[in-house]
């Protein structure tokens, strides 16, 4: 096959030069260059190079398979998958997202692509006597405990932790003046408050294991800084304080930033070595037990002025957040809000296992949580935010019904700003500026245009939430209960979550 490969390019090159020999014309020599290009290439692939078995035995044609290989994500999408089948969000999500970010048309035509009768199909039951939508309440939450004095007022739907570094500075820019318009609030992820995120739009400061923006580097290992936080912490801007153990993607492991990402201008936010992998510790130095937590919330509540503290993680070990929910209770002493993440959360780059098999599903996990602080009275203090993988009205209605007080949302966000699930964003390749540092690449997402789509996905997502929830017969989202949401199992037979997940 090789032998043959190379006869026929052989072939082709010895035809072009008979070409040019008697017809010498521009175009022809154009022919001779890429077929003596080809030729060079084929006995480059078949007898120089060593590396690749592949190329020796096919050589140039081998190559195709690297180009589709590496287009597979896009043709897969593209060509193949319908509009259910998609992972890890499926076509019909994401078209949801794009026509509610562009105010399109966002009626779907001759009845449901989804089988009824699958196991695990969800829906709610409406009533026969449906409320007025556009008098629904409950889109609002006020975050702060007893132990908080600057309480914090937030739409349900927010904008989950994504930080500048994972996202482009234009994206961040789009997020946050989005945020601003349609008056909710925007998380910076554990990278720090940079310039991008001080647009106008109220903010939730991440604190991860690295203590970027928090603290500071000695002898390699990241301290918390009382004075570096405090900076960050009492801007205007800056709403909530949310102190981040774990996330879904990769619980347990430490945020990583790959190398091309680490620009200049990022690592000087972050104090680290430019261009370098950085890798956040998988726990936090300034604790080691939940005594120590609860000493450091309150350092962390003072130096803030008394904003609200959270804590976010995906559940793990059951034993250990019910342990650290008792710790709260026995201490009269906790955050103001608990962020759940589930194992489906989304990230711009994690080791496959712990992406695939480490931490807890949200529903488990959320409901576990929501039912302990309700065994210890302390729900009424501590508001529950839930994020992973909600995308439209009925994924919210279905989080507030597992005892979420509000939804945080990242990758649907990211599709409001033009996102197109290419699943490059740990190679600093993102085509459409979203998820790269990349300053060409960066430069095609333009916020004047972008904001604008995050503030109308997030309207008609809460106009949605309030429609669905009038149909249910309700005044208020806040009224709709575990009780209200069903699941078909694999007998066919219907229970409701609370069935489900709290008896």
């Amino acid at each position: 096959m090789r032998d043959t490969i190379l006869a026929i390019v052989i072939v082709i090159n010895a035809l072009c030069g008979v070409l040019v020999w008697f017809m010498p014309d521009l175009g022809n020599y154009i022919l001779l260059t890429i077929a003596s290009a080809f030729t060079f290439l084929g006995i480059y692939d078949a007898f120089l190079q060593k590396k690749h078995s592949l190329l020796r035995a096919f050589p140039i044609i081998a190559r195709l398979r690297w180009f589709f290989e590496e287009e597979r994500e896009k043709i897969q999408q593209y060509f193949i998958e319908d509009d259910l089948n998609g992972t890890p969000i499926n076509r019909e999500k994401r078209s949801i997202v794009y026509q509610r970010a562009k105010k399109e048309i966002e009626t779907i035509p001759f009845g449901t692509q989804h089988d009824l009768y699958e196991k695990g199909y969800e829906f709610v039951k409406h009533s026969i006597f449906p409320t007025d939508h556009h008098n629904v309440l409950g889109e609002e939450v006020v975050f702060g405990s007893d132990k908080c004095t600057q309480k914090y007022k937030s739409s349900i739907i927010n904008i989950s932790a994504m930080s500048f570094g994972s996202l482009s500075k234009n994206a961040i820019m789009a997020l946050n003046q989005g945020a601003k318009m349609g008056n909710f609030a925007h998380n910076t992820g554990e990278g720090g408050v940079s310039p991008y995120h001080l647009q106008g739009g109220d903010l939730i400061f991440q604190v991860g294991t690295g203590y970027f923006g928090a603290g500071k580097t000695i002898d390699g290992k990241r301290y918390f800084d009382d004075e570096i936080f405090r900076e960050n912490a009492i801007r205007p801007e800056v709403k909530m304080i949310e102190i981040k153990l774990s996330q879904g993607a990769k619980p347990g492991h430490g945020g990583i930033l790959p190398a091309k990402k680490n620009t200049e201008e990022i690592s000087k936010i972050r104090s680290v070595e430019p261009f370098t992998r950085v890798d956040s510790p998988p726990s936090h130095s300034a604790f080691s037990n939940f005594e120590e937590m609860i000493s450091f919330l309150q350092k962390v509540r003072e130096l803030s002025n008394g904003k609200p503290i959270g804590i976010k993680f995906c559940v793990g070990n059951n034993e250990e957040i019910e342990e650290m929910i008792t710790s709260f209770a026995k201490a009269g002493n906790y955050p103001d809000f608990i962020a759940v993440d589930g194992g489906e959360g989304g990230t711009g780059s994690a080791p496959l296992e712990f992406t695939n098999y480490v931490g807890t599903p949200l529903l488990e996990g959320l409901s576990f949580v929501h039912k302990t602080l309700v065994k210890h009275n302390l729900k009424d203090q501590i508001k529950i935010i839930a994020s992973g993988k909600a995308i439209d009205a009925f994924d919210i209605i279905k989080l507030k019904a597992m005892g979420a007080d509000a939804i945080g949302m990242a990758r649907s966000f990211m599709l409001s700003l033009g996102c197109i699930q290419a699943r490059e964003c740990n190679l600093d390749t993102c085509p459409v500026g979203v998820a790269t540092q990349d300053e060409d690449l960066v430069e095609a997402l333009v916020v004047a245009d972008k904001n604008v789509r995050v503030k109308n996905y997030h309207a008609k997502t809460v106009a949605a939430v309030k429609e669905v929830v009038s149909s249910m017969g309700k005044k208020s989202i806040d009224e709709v209960t575990s009780k209200d949401i069903f699941r078909r199992n694999k007998a066919g037979d219907i229970s409701s979550l609370e069935e489900i997940y709290f008896n």
